[in-house]
């Protein structure tokens, strides 16, 4: 009787040292990285679907306006995490090949850029907000502009202490570890959602209410972030007084990684944003269908978002140290574990939909859409999905950052865009037309990262 778990020990020790166990790193190391990742994404996305059940109470004016400006802030704010990304990987680089006094500065110089960028958007944002949301989403309803307008210039103010954050847990990312960026996101998102509890359910302040818990939220983030950084942490000795030195060799290092990705990203979701512009002329209530799928879509992407973030650390510091076979074979086995994540989330998920459906309190009528919806992605999601992302991820932990952000532009713009709008508007096929036209995108563009990956070019550009 006692036999069967030493055995079943055995055999998965077996396995995680095929799979995850290279020349430098090992599956312990590999598994203290990505389950603190894994809790954080959970916890950020359990979150955003409790925050957008929370505002639904405030009715499908407020929950659209919200949808619509979280396209235009994901289109702001990664632009600024896409620099952010640059620290990490220049950071887990020099964290690879054993040079701790360089990956301490390049820690200190992404969190200085990061800062500065974030500051010029949110200055430039909030002074051309009306011509943005009139371009952007003119054809909304007068209520939904009105919570919008509210919302922008909220998250305008908040966008340089979110900035800061995260360039900081960016870099923590990069070193590997992941415990301080858990208990770091802890700190602010737990935060956020009591705040919000108090202000949009307890005192029913609605859009006014979300805007003050994501302010003050993101303030202490900041605040807690940097003083772990200055007075806790000893990896990588930030010092402010040195951050406000510019050391243009090492910026430009990151930027290499920072700006194709910040280009990507502003293409990317710009081109999302731009099928945000036609699910408006769909009606507030297509709006509505589009932002609860959209959340409970992120549910079944927990486990690969959480390996998408893990990846650059693994494969930048298996690039820094020389370890290509590693690199390859790490990318490989996290798809694969990506995969099975999804499939197993889909299994719990599918099920619970009616009582899912339950926390948004959507009219009656809009609920068989996004179901249909959901059951497109539970099918679609584990075939295309992991190699669609958490392959550009590694690719650009290599230093491969130019031909990843071509093809994701390429094709989000054909694909998702072109497509997007001849699917929903031309053929009239509504919110489905967007969906079927963004998986087909995460097809063919998977497809191209795994023929880039085959070959050797992506490891070829030396950073370091």
């Amino acid at each position: 009787m006692g036999t069967p778990a030493p055995y079943y020990r055995q055999k998965t020790n077996v396995f995680l040292h095929k799979y995850f166990t290279g020349s430098k790193l090992d599956y312990k190391q590999i598994i203290a990285i990505i389950i603190p990742i894994f809790v954080d994404q959970a916890f950020i996305i359990l979150m955003s679907l409790m925050n957008t059940a929370m505002i639904a109470s405030s009715g499908v004016a407020a929950v659209s306006a919200v949808s619509m400006v979280d396209s235009l802030n994901i289109f702001l704010i990664n632009v600024f995490i896409a620099v952010a990304t640059g620290g990490t990987v220049i950071v887990a680089q020099y964290k690879g090949s054993g040079n701790q006094q360089m990956a301490s500065k390049a820690a200190g110089q992404a969190i200085t850029a990061v800062a500065v960028l974030s500051v010029l958007l949110c200055v430039t944002v909030i002074a051309f907000h009306t011509p943005v949301l009139n371009l952007l989403f003119g054809k909304a309803d007068a209520d939904v502009f009105h919570n919008a307008r509210l919302f922008l210039i909220g998250s305008c103010i908040s966008y340089p202490f979110i900035a800061i954050f995260q360039a900081v847990t960016g870099a923590l990312r990069g070193v590997a570890e992941t415990k301080a960026c858990l208990g770091l996101s802890l700190i602010m998102n737990l935060t956020y959602l009591l705040l919000n509890i108090l202000f949009i359910t307890v005192l029913d302040m609605g859009i006014m209410g979300l805007i003050i818990s994501m302010i003050t939220a993101r303030v202490l983030g900041m605040a807690v972030s940097l003083f772990y950084m200055i007075r806790m942490n000893h990896t990588l000795q930030y010092r402010i007084k040195n951050a406000l030195k510019i050391d243009f060799s090492i910026l430009k290092k990151i930027m290499i990684i920072g700006v194709p990705f910040a280009a990507e990203q502003m293409f990317f979701n710009g081109g999302k944003l731009l099928t945000q512009t036609f699910i408006v002329q769909l009606g507030t209530l297509a709006i509505t269908v589009n932002a609860i799928s959209g959340s409970i879509s992120l549910l079944f992407q927990i486990g690969g978002s959480a390996l998408s973030i893990a990846v650059v650390t693994v494969v930048g510091q298996c690039i820094g140290n020389g370890s290509i076979p590693d690199a390859r074979k790490f990318i490989k086995s996290f798809i694969g574990l990506s995969t099975a994540f999804f499939i197993l989330i889909a299994a719990v998920i599918l099920p619970l939909f009616p009582y899912i459906i339950k926390l948004f309190s959507p009219p009656a009528e809009i609920v068989p859409d996004i179901f249909k919806l959901t059951l497109l992605i539970t099918i679609t999601q584990p075939i295309f999905w992991s190699v669609s992302f958490i392959m550009p991820s590694a690719l650009r932990a290599a230093g491969d950052s130019n031909f990843t952000s071509v093809t994701s532009l390429l094709s989000m713009w054909v694909l998702r865009v072109f497509l997007g709008y001849f699917l929903a508007i031309t053929l009239q096929m509504g919110i489905m037309g967007v969906w079927i036209a963004m998986v087909t995108e995460w097809g063919v563009r998977g497809l191209i990262f795994w023929l880039r990956f085959r070959g050797d070019k992506w490891y070829r550009r030396k950073l370091i």
